[in-house]
């Protein structure tokens, strides 16, 4: 009896080391994965946010817009058969037990690890469906250059790139606006006489070219031909 008491003792503590070491296996292994996800969607975020600054610049400058659509997120189910493999190498690496015991750890693992990546995967196909829809709306706004022109032509007074750019962002606060961008808008509307840049010491300012003033340039050259 003493015998047998010691065999099943010796057994359960296998057993128990075994649980014991695949849970901790399966928590480090969630955590790796969280932490994996968290710094995608923190990437993700940064280039949505450079996506929408470089097409205000596009539009700005004029230039067609191509009909090509962020696609970051696409390639994620490709990524879920190496991922399968990782439950199957931390199940070799543990104490030797009975085959029907090892083989229902791996399975559970295995199924663990699936959804975690499943979950994931969700996570990054939702956030590129929302990308399209975000710059859609985009779209629906003004654009950048309209803004400035308009809020050039309100102004009685010449204005700074920097002035400029903090009148837009208490207007347009969820177009988190950067001075450099908001300056070569207003070059691009030099560039198109539709304002005028002047300096003052080391300080540039631009004001509004009305219609008038613009017309103006072309009548006199009319009336010296003629």
């Amino acid at each position: 009896m003493s015998d047998s008491t010691t065999a099943n003792s010796d057994l359960a503590s296998q057993y128990a080391a075994q649980v014991t070491g695949d849970l901790e296996r399966n928590i480090k292994e969630q955590e790796r994965i969280s932490a994996e996800i968290a710094a995608l969607q923190e990437q993700l975020l940064g280039l949505q946010q450079d996506h929408a600054v470089l097409v205000n610049m596009q539009q700005a400058l004029g230039i067609p817009r191509t009909a090509a659509e962020p696609t970051s997120a696409q390639p994620a189910p490709a990524e879920a058969a190496p991922a399968e493999a990782a439950p199957t190498e931390a199940t070799e690496a543990t104490p030797a037990v009975p085959a029907p015991r090892r083989r229902k750890s791996a399975a559970s693992g295995k199924g663990k690890a699936r959804t975690a990546k499943a979950s994931g995967a969700s996570k990054r196909r939702a956030k590129a469906a929302a990308a399209p829809a975000e710059v859609t709306e985009q779209a629906k706004q003004p654009t950048l250059i309209d803004l400035v022109r308009d809020h050039l032509t309100q102004q009685t007074e010449p204005r700074s790139a920097a002035e400029v750019t903090a009148a837009l962002r208490e207007a347009q606060p969820e177009r988190k606006l950067k001075t450099t961008v908001v300056r070569g808008t207003l070059e691009t509307l030099v560039a198109k006489s539709q304002a005028q840049r002047s300096t003052q010491g080391r300080s540039v300012f631009y004001t509004a070219v009305t219609e008038d003033e613009a017309a103006t340039p072309a009548a006199e050259e009319t009336g010296t031909d003629g």
